[in-house]
C-alpha cells in the first residue's frame, strides 16, 4: 500500500511528500469511509521509509527493511482527514538512525495548518546483498 503521491524535496535529514490519497474512496485505511486522523500515523510512517529508500540508494547500498516498532508524541488537531479538501503535506525529520534503529519526527499538515504530528520508531534487518 502506497499512500503518498509524490516527493516534493529531500535532503540527509529531511523528507517532504505530498498525496491527495486521504480522499480517495477506495483509500485502505478507510472503515466505513472514514479516515481517522490516527492513520496520519501511516502517512508518516511511509515518508519516513521514502525516506530511508533515498537515503540507501543514494549511498548505493542494498536494501533495508523497517518494522514499525513504536509511535510517540501523538497528537491531532482534527478528527478525520478525509474531509481535508487540500493535498496532505507529510514531512519527516530523522532525528536518530544507527543499522538497527530509525528514530523519526512526522507531521502531516494541508493549507499551511498542521493537522497529525508525532514520532515513530522502526527497527531494522539489514538485507544480505
Amino acid at each position: 500500500m502506497c499512500l503518498l503521491d509524490g516527493v516534493a524535496g529531500w535532503d540527509q535529514t529531511h523528507i517532504e511528500c505530498w498525496t491527495r490519497s486521504h480522499r480517495d474512496a477506495s483509500n485502505p485505511l478507510r472503515s466505513h469511509g472514514v479516515l481517522h486522523s490516527v492513520h496520519g500515523v501511516e502517512y508518516g510512517a511511509q515518508a519516513a521509509a521514502a525516506h530511508g529508500g533515498l537515503l540507501l540508494h543514494a549511498a548505493e547500498r542494498g536494501s533495508d527493511r523497517g518494522y514499525l516498532a513504536a509511535v510517540g508524541d501523538l497528537a491531532w488537531t482534527v478528527d478525520r482527514l478525509d474531509t481535508v479538501a487540500d493535498d496532505l503535506v507529510v514531512r519527516g525529520e530523522r532525528l536518530y538512525g544507527d543499522a538497527r534503529s530509525v528514530i523519526y519526527r512526522f507531521t502531516v499538515a494541508a493549507a499551511g495548518h498542521e493537522l497529525v504530528a508525532g514520532r515513530v520508531t522502526v527497527l531494522l534487518r539489514v538485507e544480505a546483498e
